[in-house]
């Protein structure tokens, strides 16, 4: 469903990706982790065509993202480009929804203005998508008046209404408070349940434990480490990974050494007495 074939992604003289690699299959929920700056938003950025990158490959169900390289794009280019936007939806920390318009115009915006449908057919999807999110009673709000979690349902409910191939969710759930977390979460799950290709990078340590087929753990740029989710908790193949995970997993879950020869081993939480 994805490719990326030797990507190469430069800030000036900083090379981020210096030639990564990776490929999703039709289906698969793959979940990014690592340190802050690592690149794991960039490289959701790229896939959609949000950023541009030097060279190397991304290729979307066949279309080809084309690399810039500091030129102009060719109207080619740009045609594979909104070819791979309308395959691919994106949901982003801050909702970016239009505040001037109402929770349902945000919705149908997108499939009358670039897919050019029917505005009939297009409301009747917006409002069933809203449904689906609970939130069929907010068609007429704007986005100012709702909750972050209702917000960003919104925002999903939107990517979802250019009937996209594949999800891209880059921390989704960082700008809500803890109690708004879980109904955005759920949202998720009934996509992924459903077998849509998904790409999320997550602070979510439990929920991408639970939900990912395969968890990639980024750090400057590299891919460090890649694997099920079991293996990667609990037996990381390095150091880094490790050491990683136990200061985010707050010694919840003890991931062993690479060297480790032993079981793994879950700890209790831990407990103020």
């Amino acid at each position: 469903m994805i490719v990326i074939r030797n990507l190469r992604k430069s800030y000036g003289s900083h090379e981020l990706f210096k030639g990564l690699n990776l490929e999703v299959k039709k289906g698969e929920v793959i979940v990014f982790i690592g340190p802050s700056g690592s690149g794991k938003s960039t490289l959701l950025r790229n896939v959609n065509g949000l950023e541009t990158y030097e060279s190397g490959e991304i290729m979307v169900d066949g279309d080809c993202m084309p690399p810039q390289n500091g030129h102009a794009l060719s109207r080619e280019s740009r045609e594979a480009i909104r070819r791979i936007r309308c395959k691919v939806g994106m949901v982003f920390q801050q909702f970016n929804l239009f505040p001037h318009l109402t929770v349902l115009d945000n919705i149908m915006e997108a499939p009358m203005r670039v897919l050019k449908e029917d505005p009939a057919k297009v409301r009747e999807r917006a409002i069933r998508l809203l449904e689906r999110v609970n939130l069929g009673h907010k068609a007429a709000s704007y986005p100012p008046d709702l909750s972050g979690g209702q917000q960003q349902r919104v925002a999903i409910s939107r990517a979802l209404a250019m009937k996209p191939e594949a999800m891209l969710f880059d921390e989704p759930t960082s700008a809500l408070d803890p109690e708004m977390v879980g109904e955005v979460l759920q949202v998720i799950r009934d996509l992924v349940n459903e077998g849509m290709t998904t790409l999320i990078v997550t602070h979510e340590m439990d929920f991408a434990r639970d939900i990912a087929d395969r968890i990639v753990i980024l750090e400057n740029g590299q891919i460090i480490e890649e694997g099920p989710p079991e293996e990667i908790f609990t037996k990381p193949k390095t150091e880094r990974t490790a050491s990683f995970l136990s200061r985010v997993l707050k010694n919840r879950f003890a991931p062993q050494p690479a060297d480790h020869l032993s079981e793994p081993v879950i700890l209790a939480k831990h407990m103020d007495m």
